[in-house]
């Protein structure tokens, strides 16, 4: 027996729209009682994290409540973001035919059984009814085709009810993400259950991982506004060398009492007053770093930055930029129920330490005037394909800032030995400028007909179109209306009576009715907004542009890297 998931024309990875298409290919050695076949289409955020002892500072996390459970325990919560089930097996064919067992064989070979999937906009575990749908055992929310041998037929599926018990918020699925062991993850997976009647039998099972990348948000308008990190400096002034004095000895010489109370030489060598003629004056300059309002990145694209160099004092000293870093700062606050945790990384954007721009543009400049750094230095360096785009799960969520850091000279940057003049020696200082939020987007624009309706309804959830049931009309007006007689809890109202139907002409029934009803039962809740977009849009790519890179699960195939008690 060998069971395998073969996806047609799989994507680097999979985004929000896309239909996710596939074979399952079960090979038999000999005939088989299968039940059901049942492919579902999952996804999971993960988190998993120490209860802290709240007398120990030291301890990791962060405890916002009553603790979970004994300190030093792990604690997890699992989030079920995307949950589709599709049963592939007994077809039509099959299930037209009576089984006594609720099996139907297979003969030995290989058998293919095709799944389409389509993946959805939003998170389905913050929807309620969707997850109070989910769960049962062959018949009651499980798939089945009957009884089966011992009434032990059906595939179990996911209990939703477990996830009612969580915190939830209604945001787009978030990227795949890894390499925080044991704390946390998102993986994207397709199931397959072979369901085989019997109590020594037990049922097969096999998974693919897949990498899944969101589409990006509508982007806002582009205004001209931009946002900025500014900081002025000033070098420390600097004066002429004295001439060197001759000592006579190696030890000083003591001031003879009564001379004059002290060493002329000390005296002598004293730095002299800023206000001094010989002192040279220092340059003071303001650089500022500006980026489009609202700052929002895009995944594998360069940063858009614009340095500004502006003159604050009247001096002709030069001032160099001899290097330059670029730092993205990504914040991955991790949350298990009442604890949470904060996770630092840091990329390395663009880093060179070997330069030598002058910020003014000639020694007469007047005060005031503005110099722009030619990007040259970031404008070919893109994000690295591992940054994910910024997300909110219901347990885990990532943010970022942007970090840059300025090497500023006064003179010529040194490239061989120190000299001794000291209007030589350069004098170098540091400067950091920092941006608290940025957004950084995937690059995945989405449909034009999502923007649109995005504009009119979102955030709010609407539903279709349905006319409120009005209630029954009464010829008395409510003010003088007679109080109606208590219905029992466990009796159902009385019906209106029908008016009279000739026995030869039968009142048609519309689609989706059953006999004696007059109106479509509307029990269940309508399809979100979301939803029903999803059935009726294209997915955002059309097969002529490209998918862009993205890494941030290094092998969606890998194990899990939680602990066992995950869920």
């Amino acid at each position: 027996m060998s069971i395998r998931i073969a996806l047609d024309h799989q994507p680097e990875f999979y985004t929000n729209l896309d239909h996710v298409k596939g074979r399952v290919i079960l090979g038999l050695n000999r005939a088989e009682q299968v039940g059901s076949i049942v492919v579902k289409l999952e996804g999971e955020s993960v988190t998993a994290l120490q209860v802290p002892n709240p007398y120990e500072a030291e301890m990791p996390g962060r405890l916002a409540g009553p603790l979970p459970g004994p300190p030093g325990s792990v604690v997890g919560e699992n989030h079920k973001i995307l949950y589709k089930v599709q049963q592939v097996f007994p077809d039509e064919y099959h299930s037209s035919t009576s089984s006594p067992y609720g099996a139907f064989p297979l003969q030995p070979g290989e058998h293919e059984f095709p799944f389409k999937f389509k993946l959805a906009i939003n998170n389905a575990c913050s929807d309620p009814m969707a997850m109070s749908r989910i769960g049962g055992l062959g018949g009651v929310g499980g798939f089945a085709s009957g009884g089966g041998l011992f009434g032990m037929g059906g595939v179990r599926v996911m209990d939703g009810s477990k996830q009612l018990f969580l915190k939830h918020v209604t945001r787009t699925l978030p990227p795949s993400l890894t390499g925080y062991p044991m704390e946390a993850e998102i993986r994207y997976y397709i199931k397959v259950t072979v369901q085989r009647p019997g109590f020594l039998k037990e049922n097969w099972r096999y998974q693919i991982g897949f990498k899944f990348l969101p589409i990006e948000p509508p982007r806002p308008a582009v205004t001209g506004q931009e946002a900025f990190a500014r900081r002025p400096f000033t070098f420390r002034p600097r004066s002429p060398m004295q001439p060197e004095r001759k000592r006579s000895s190696f030890f000083p010489r003591k001031a003879e009492a009564g001379g004059g109370g002290g060493d002329k030489s000390a005296a002598g060598d004293a730095a002299p007053s800023l206000d001094s003629p010989n002192v040279v004056p220092a340059p003071s300059m303001e650089m500022s770093a500006r980026l489009p309002h609202p700052p929002v990145f895009t995944c594998n694209q360069p940063v858009p930055l614009r340095l500004i160099a502006k003159k604050v004092v009247n001096c002709p000293e030069q001032v160099h930029l001899v290097s330059f870093q670029m730092d993205l700062i990504g914040i991955t606050e991790v949350r298990s129920h009442n604890i949470f945790n904060k996770k630092i990384n840091r990329w390395v954007v663009v880093a060179n330490a070997e330069l030598n721009i002058p910020l003014t543009s000639s020694p007469q400049d007047p005060v005031g005037k503005e110099l722009v750094v030619p990007d040259e230095l970031w404008k070919n360096k893109p994000l690295p394909n591992t940054v994910a785009p910024s997300f909110a799960a219901c347990n885990l969520s990532r943010r970022y800032e942007l970090e840059i850091k300025l090497g500023l000279s006064w003179g010529k940057p040194m490239t061989g030995l120190p000299s001794k003049d000291p209007l030589a020696q350069a004098q170098t200082i540091f400067l950091p400028l920092h941006f608290t939020q940025v957004e950084v987007y995937s690059g995945i624009t989405p449909p034009p007909e999502l923007v649109e309706a995005s504009r009119i309804t979102w955030p709010g959830r609407a539903t279709v179109n349905i006319p409120p049931r009005l209630p029954p009309r009464t010829s008395i007006s409510g003010a003088s209306a007679p109080a109606r007689p208590p219905q029992p809890q466990n009796q159902a109202p009385p019906m209106p009576p029908h008016p009279p139907q000739d026995p030869l002409y039968p009142p048609q029934l519309a689609p989706g009715l059953a006999p004696g009803q007059s109106a479509p039962p509307y029990d269940e809740a309508p399809p979100s907004y979301d939803e029903a977009m999803a059935e009726n849009l294209s997915g955002p790519f059309d097969g002529l542009r490209p998918r862009p890179a993205y890494s941030g699960v290094t092998n969606e195939n890998a194990p899990s890297q939680m602990p066992p008690g995950k869920s």
